[in-house]
């Protein structure tokens, strides 16, 4: 090869390494973003939402007359039997206190009832002394007749006489007791709190007896007191037959049907708590969040189906947290949530394709913590851009690196 040959096989060398020099200098640089390589396993979608225990068959027990109710000498959590466990005793009230017009008018009565009394006393004895007469005319009369001194009709108007003098007798002894009665209700008019004295053994008092059998759960007049008919005195229930009532949101609530499986989280013990949705209720009500929000809420009521020895720590009022599960697949394809956006009116993902980052329209289902159910869009084994850059388009060069463990709950 010649001379001149040879510099230009020299220079045509360095050429080529300087244009392959300038295109890797120019050349965009891969993006380096971290990646998640999809694969099937399981996963639910869940609501959410704090919850109250509460025995299923609760007993109110309220006084059925106004009376003084005596101090109570159960204590909340004792048990209880039926018909035979008294839970409360009702004694009558004391009289209330007289005002002074009030006071005069009753005094004024009881003077004048015993003025009564007197005048039927006085009668008393006028009719006994007019028996004493009859009685000794028809002894007269029946001697007489005896010596035939005097007719028959004498001694029959005699005898007349004394029947009449005995049933005055009677009449007036009557009406002297009911005079003495009348006396006695005037003076229990007058009878004041301060002169009333505690109702004994033979008092008509009311014993309410347990209508099933239990555990006291509340008890509201601990003390004596005086009660009127209606007032409650005591809570009563089985605290071994509990269910749960949550409060979802209305538009949760749409989503949530009896039968469906649910947990039970934050109720003091280890582990979970299994539990079954029996009804939800038809009627919402409006609740303030502690950001001050009105929402609308409705009532989901759950049994547990857990074992009683699991929860037997558990009481009437507890706090607990309610998982109700609406969904679930043991091989779902799921995403990061970071990894998804919106774009185009839909949502997307960056798929990595031979070192390339593609946009893919993707259709995402339920969600549950920071994971998105994908059904349609993506398969298995397909690696999508986790929190992709704002720099990043579609078509660029990426350098993916494992997404790190523990990482995208971080954020």
């Amino acid at each position: 090869m010649s001379v001149v040959g040879k510099r230009a096989l020299i220079w045509g060398a360095v050429g080529a390494l300087l244009v392959a020099f300038l295109v890797m200098a120019f050349r965009p640089r891969a993006v380096p973003v971290e990646v998640h390589t999809i694969a099937p396993g399981p996963f639910r979608v869940t609501l959410e939402s704090e919850g109250t225990t509460r025995v299923r068959e609760v007993f109110m027990v309220s006084a059925p007359v106004a009376g003084r109710v005596l101090r109570n000498p159960l204590e909340v959590g004792d048990v209880i039997e039926e018909g035979r466990t008294v839970l409360a005793t009702i004694e009558p009230s004391d009289p209330a206190f007289l005002d002074p017009r009030t006071l005069a008018e009753s005094r004024q009565d009881l003077e004048a009832a015993e003025a009564e009394r007197d005048l039927a006393a006085a009668e008393v004895a006028r009719t006994l002394s007019d028996q004493t007469f009859a009685a000794t005319e028809r002894t007269r009369a029946e001697e007489l007749f005896a010596r035939a001194s005097v007719p028959q009709r004498f001694v029959d108007e005699a005898r007349r006489a004394s029947a009449s003098a005995e049933a005055a007798v009677s009449a007036a002894r009557a009406a002297l007791d009911v005079r003495e009665h009348y006396v006695m209700r005037a003076r229990a008019r007058l009878v004041t709190p301060v002169r009333v004295e505690r109702a004994g053994p033979d008092c008509d008092c009311i014993e309410l007896k347990a209508p099933v059998n239990g555990r006291v759960l509340q008890i509201f007049e601990k003390s004596e007191a005086v009660v009127q008919a209606g007032n409650p005195l005591l809570e009563i229930g089985d605290p071994q037959d509990l269910e749960v009532v949550a409060d979802f949101l209305s538009a949760d609530a749409v989503r949530i049907a009896p039968g469906q499986p649910a947990e039970i989280a934050n109720w003091g013990g280890e582990g979970l708590l299994a539990a079954q949705v029996r009804r939800v209720e038809p009627f919402g009500f409006t609740k303030v969040s502690a950001l001050g929000i009105e929402e609308q809420r409705v009532n989901v009521v759950l049994d547990l189906t857990a074992p009683a020895a699991q929860w037997r720590g558990l009481g009437h009022g507890y706090r607990v947290m309610v998982r109700v599960i609406v969904w679930q697949s043991q091989a779902a394809l799921t995403v990061p949530v970071t990894a998804l956006f919106r774009h185009a009116g839909g949502w997307q993902t960056f798929v990595v394709e031979n070192g390339t980052a593609r946009l893919r329209a993707i259709e995402a289902g339920g969600r549950a913590g920071l994971e998105t159910l994908v059904t349609a869009g993506l398969a298995a084994g397909d690696t999508v851009v986790v929190s992709p850059p704002e720099t990043l388009e579609n078509g660029a060069r990426v350098a993916a690196r494992p997404e790190r463990a523990g990482e995208r709950y971080e954020r």
